[in-house]
């Protein structure tokens, strides 16, 4: 997680960091409070979540299908559409490719013959610091059983690549940064279609 330090570009901004309190911390994040002076001489405090990277894989079979989780997710109270994700927090000195291969044997119970860095975006910045590293994941054989964690209700489901980019696309995957992770996996991917369908008619199976 990030030092608790001045942050350069906000200085060059007029944000000027002040001090900053750890409000609450677990495994996988810490709720940090700053005070900032703006420029204008105002003082606030700015609070945001701290977390490790992340990983989030799209895996392809060599037939072409991709690998689709459903799984449930507490806060919201619903069965979400995604693909594999994961957190670096307790992975030590695992490099990301590591990490992806851990996620896929336990969310997935999969190999991946390789993996492609596709690249990174911050899945909430207003709200937390984390970055998501976005891989695509080929030649991938589910070939053994899952190893999730207690709290993890997971579903495997193979969809064809057309179908989970639509998916994406349409609303259908309501997991933002699964979504987004599809989406910028599509140019490396095969098979797209120009045929638009409802959300509705695309979670159909």
């Amino acid at each position: 997680m990030a030092s608790k330090q001045q942050k350069p570009n906000g200085a060059e901004a007029g944000w000027k960091f002040l001090d900053s309190e750890t409000r609450f911390e677990n495994e996988i994040c810490r709720l940090r409070e700053d005070q900032v002076e703006l420029e204008a001489g105002k003082k606030i405090k700015y609070a945001y979540l701290e977390r490790d990277e992340a990983v989030i894989i799209v895996p392809v079979t060599a037939d072409g299908q991709l690998v689709l989780l459903k799984q449930y997710r507490y806060p919201v109270d619903e069965w979400c559409l995604e693909v594999p994700a994961g957190g670096t927090h307790d992975s030590g000195n695992a490099s990301l490719e590591e990490v992806v291969r851990k996620e896929l044997r336990e969310e997935v119970g999969a190999t991946a013959k390789s993996l492609t860095h596709v690249g990174f975006f911050y899945s909430c910045n207003s709200m937390s610091d984390e970055k998501c590293h976005v891989f695509l994941a080929e030649g991938v054989e589910l070939s053994k059983k899952q190893d999730t964690e207690t709290s993890e209700e997971i579903k495997v489901q193979l969809v064809p690549i057309e179908k989970a980019v639509e998916l994406a696309r349409s609303g259908a995957m309501k997991t933002g940064p699964c979504a987004l992770a599809v989406l910028l996996c599509e140019p490396l991917l095969s098979g797209g279609s120009q045929h638009q369908q409802t959300p509705d008619d695309l979670l159909e199976t």
